[in-house]
C-alpha cells in the first residue's frame, strides 16, 4: 500500500510536535517569550492545516475504501496496529480539525496573557489527538487517541477557565471517562471474538443479538456522553460556560463530533441488528433533546449557556438522522455535523469578542451593541440566522435533509423535528434582539470598540464558509456518497449467525 507521503501521520504528529516545541519555548525566561510562543503556534497550526489539504485534493470519491492508508505494527503480541486511513466521511473531519485549530490560535492571540505557551501547546496537541481519532482504522489506536483528547481539554478548562473552572473540568473529565471505560470493555470483547483490533474485521464479525445489544449499550454510553445526548448532557453547559473562548470553540466544533463519529464508525456497522432494534429509543431521545433542550435554551440569561444548549439541540438532528437509516438522513446528519462546527464555533467566537470587551456574558448587561459595533453585529446576526437554519446558510442544509427523511420515515417524527425550528428561531432571535439591537442601555456598551483586523478576518472566513456551504453544499456531499452507501449496506445485512 502506498503511504501517500505519510499525509495522515504528518496531520497527527506535526501539531503535536509543534505543541511540544511551544512548551519548550515557553519554558524560557527571556522577554517576549509569549510572542515567540504565539508565532510558533501559529506557524505550526497553519502548516498542520496545509498538510491535510492533499486529503481533499487527492481523494477518490468513487470508492468507499480507506484511502491514504498507512499501516505498521505497533503492539505485535496483541495484533494492535498503527493503522491509519480516511474515507469520504472521516476525511472532512480531519481537515476541519486542523482548520479550527488555526482559528483558535488566532482568536487567543490577545485574549490569553497568562501561560501563553502552555495554552497554545494544549490546543496543538489536542488537535493531533483529534485527527488521530478520525484517522484510526485500528480499534485500540482509536481508543487511545479518543481518551488522550481528555487531558489537554481538561487542562484548558481547568487552568484558563472561569471562576468555577475546576468543578467544570472535573465534571467534564469524569463524565466522559466513565462512559469510555465501558467502551474499552466492548473493544476487548470484540478482540477476543475476532482475534483482531482492525475495525474492518469487526464490521464483518457475526454476533448474536444479545452480545450486539450489550455492545450497543457500551458504545452508546461511551459516545452519547460526548455528543452529548439527553440525559447525559449536563456536563456540557458547565464546560462551555467556564471554558475560555478557544476551549468552547473546539468543544462545539470538534469534540462533540467525536461522539457522533463513534456512532458512525463503531456502533452502527458493528451492531446493525441492535441498532435497528434500539432505533425507536434513539429517535425518541433525539426528539426529546430537540424539544426539551430548546425550551431550556429559551430561558437562559447567560449568552454562552444559551449557545451551549443550542449545540445540544442541534446535535439532536445528527443522532436523529443517523438512526433513520436512509442515505438522505445519514448524509444530512454528517452535513449537519460540518455546518454545526462552523456555526457554533463562530457564535462562541462572537461571544468571546464581547466578553473580552465587557467581561460579562449576562444578556441583561447588553443592548444596543449595533450602535457601537456595527461590523461585529453583521457577522453575529448572520451566524444567528444560520443557527436558526435560515435558507442560504449552512445551518439549513443538514436540518432540511434530516427533516425531509424523517417525514418520509414517519410523518409525526418529521413534524416534531420540524417544529423545533420554531424553538431554535425563538431563543436565537430573542437573544439577538436583547443583546445587539435597540437603544444603548449602559455606558459600558456605549464605549465598545468594533472589530479589529484580526477578529474581522477570522469571522469573515467563517461567514464565507457558512454561506458557501448553504448555497453550494454539493462539494461537501460528493465525497461522502460512497462511504454512506457502504455504511448503510452494513446496516442492511444482519449479523445474526444461522443458529441463535
Amino acid at each position: 500500500m502506498h503511504a501517500h507521503f505519510l499525509v495522515l501521520t504528518l496531520a497527527i504528529w506535526m501539531p503535536i510536535t509543534f505543541g511540544i516545541a511551544v512548551l519548550v519555548v515557553g519554558a524560557g525566561k527571556t522577554p517576549g517569550i509569549a510572542g515567540i510562543a504565539r508565532w510558533t503556534a501559529l506557524i505550526g497550526s497553519v502548516l498542520s492545516f496545509i498538510v491535510t489539504l492533499p486529503l481533499i485534493i487527492g481523494f477518490n470519491s468513487s470508492t468507499s475504501e480507506l484511502q491514504f492508508v498507512e499501516i505498521l505494527p505497533w503492539i505485535a503480541c496483541f495484533k494492535i496496529m498503527y493503522h491509519l486511513g480516511v474515507d469520504g466521511i472521516s476525511v472532512w473531519f480531519v481537515v476541519l480539525t486542523a482548520f479550527i485549530t488555526v482559528l483558535v490560535v488566532i482568536s487567543g492571540w490577545e485574549a490569553i496573557t497568562d501561560h501563553v505557551a502552555q495554552y497554545m501547546a494544549a490546543f496543538l496537541i489536542l488537535s493531533g489527538f483529534m485527527v488521530g481519532v478520525f484517522s484510526a482504522a485500528d480499534g485500540m489506536l482509536l481508543y487511545v487517541f479518543f481518551e488522550a483528547t481528555l487531558i489537554p481539554m481538561y487542562l484548558i478548562i481547568g487552568i484558563w477557565g472561569g471562576k468555577n473552572r475546576v468543578y467544570a473540568a472535573f465534571k467534564f473529565f469524569l463524565y466522559t471517562l466513565a462512559g469510555s471505560l465501558l467502551m474499552l470493555v466492548a473493544l476487548i470483547y470484540l478482540h477476543i471474538q475476532s482475534q483482531s483490533f482492525e475495525l474492518s474485521a469487526w464490521h464483518i464479525l457475526p454476533l448474536r443479538i444479545v452480545p450486539q445489544v450489550l455492545l450497543f449499550v457500551a458504545f452508546f454510553l461511551g459516545f452519547a456522553v460526548k455528543v452529548p445526548m439527553w440525559p447525559l448532557h449536563t456536563w456540557l453547559p458547565d464546560a462551555h460556560v467556564e471554558a475560555p473562548t478557544g476551549g468552547s470553540v473546539v468543544l462545539a466544533a470538534i469534540m462533540l463530533k467525536l461522539g457522533a463519529y463513534g456512532f458512525i464508525r463503531l456502533l452502527l456497522p458493528i451492531t446493525p441488528d441492535a441498532s435497528r432494534l434500539m432505533a425507536p429509543v434513539m429517535i425518541t431521545l433525539s426528539l426529546f433533546a430537540l424539544i426539551y433542550i430548546g425550551f431550556v435554551a429559551l430561558v437562559q440569561t447567560d449568552i454562552k449557556k444559551l449557545v451551549a444548549y443550542s449545540s445540544i439541540a442541534h446535535m439532536g438532528f445528527v443522532t436523529l438522522g443517523l438512526f433513520l437509516f436512509s442515505q438522505l438522513s445519514v448524509e444530512g446528519a454528517i452535513v449537519q455535523m460540518l455546518s454545526h462546527s462552523f456555526v457554533s464555533g463562530a457564535m462562541f467566537l462572537c461571544i468571546g469578542v464581547l466578553y473580552e470587551r465587557m467581561h460579562s456574558r449576562q444578556i441583561t448587561d447588553y443592548g444596543g451593541v449595533v450602535n457601537t459595533m456595527p461590523k461585529f453585529v453583521v457577522f453575529a446576526t448572520l451566524f444567528a440566522m444560520a443557527n436558526c437554519a435560515l435558507p442560504g446558510t449552512s445551518g439549513f442544509v443538514g436540518e432540511f435533509m434530516v427533516i425531509l427523511s424523517a417525514i418520509k420515515f414517519n410523518f409525526w417524527i418529521g413534524f416534531l423535528a420540524a417544529i423545533t425550528l420554531i424553538l431554535g428561531a425563538a431563543y436565537t432571535l430573542w437573544m439577538v434582539k436583547r443583546v445587539y439591537f435597540g437603544a444603548i442601555k449602559n455606558d459600558r456598551v456605549a464605549e465598545l470598540v468594533d472589530l479589529n483586523v484580526r477578529e474581522f478576518l477570522v469571522l469573515t472566513v467563517l461567514a464565507l464558509l457558512v454561506l458557501y456551504m448553504g448555497i453550494f453544499p454539493k462539494p461537501f456531499m460528493d465525497l461522502m456518497h460512497e462511504s454512506v452507501i457502504n455504511l448503510l449496506s452494513h446496516l442492511a445485512q444482519s449479523k445474526l449467525p444461522a443458529t441463535l
